[in-house]
């Protein structure tokens, strides 16, 4: 299975996240900012497979923390996650670095689905951003 480093400032989604990505067998690292993750990276030198940051944090957020390991550590697949219609806007500038953005609110199934596919390659699904705003 996969290492994967999370930056997730809220300890409830951070916990939900871990716990899921634990149970699917992956060896899962956490953090509570994108400071924080950045540092980690560092200190483990890249040596992970993914990384799975929220964008909306203190400190960095996911789109620095994005920029900051794509530019080190470019083996790394990136996959962010928001709640946040405007952060999800920014994050679609970075389309060459993430494999995607996990919009939350997000089910078990669902997040499951996604770092399978971004640790397969599978291409993504292209979704308009006006049915993503539809959509519950």
């Amino acid at each position: 299975m996969a290492r994967i480093l999370v930056a997730e400032d809220d300890p409830s989604v951070r916990a939900f996240v871990v716990s899921a990505l634990t149970m699917k067998g992956h060896d899962v690292v956490a953090e509570e900012d994108g400071g924080l993750a950045a540092e980690t990276v560092d200190a483990e030198g890249g040596r992970f497979d993914l990384l799975l940051s929220d964008i909306k944090m203190p400190i960095m957020d996911g789109i620095a923390l994005a920029l900051d390991v794509a530019a080190k550590y470019p083996d790394i697949i990136i996959v962010l996650m928001t709640g946040f219609a405007d952060q999800r806007e920014r994050a679609h500038g970075l389309d060459a670095l993430i494999y995607d953005v996990i919009v939350k609110p997000f089910t078990l199934a669902e997040l499951l689905a996604k770092i399978d596919d971004a640790l397969a390659g599978k291409p993504v699904e292209v979704v308009s951003l006006a049915r993503q705003a539809r959509e519950p």
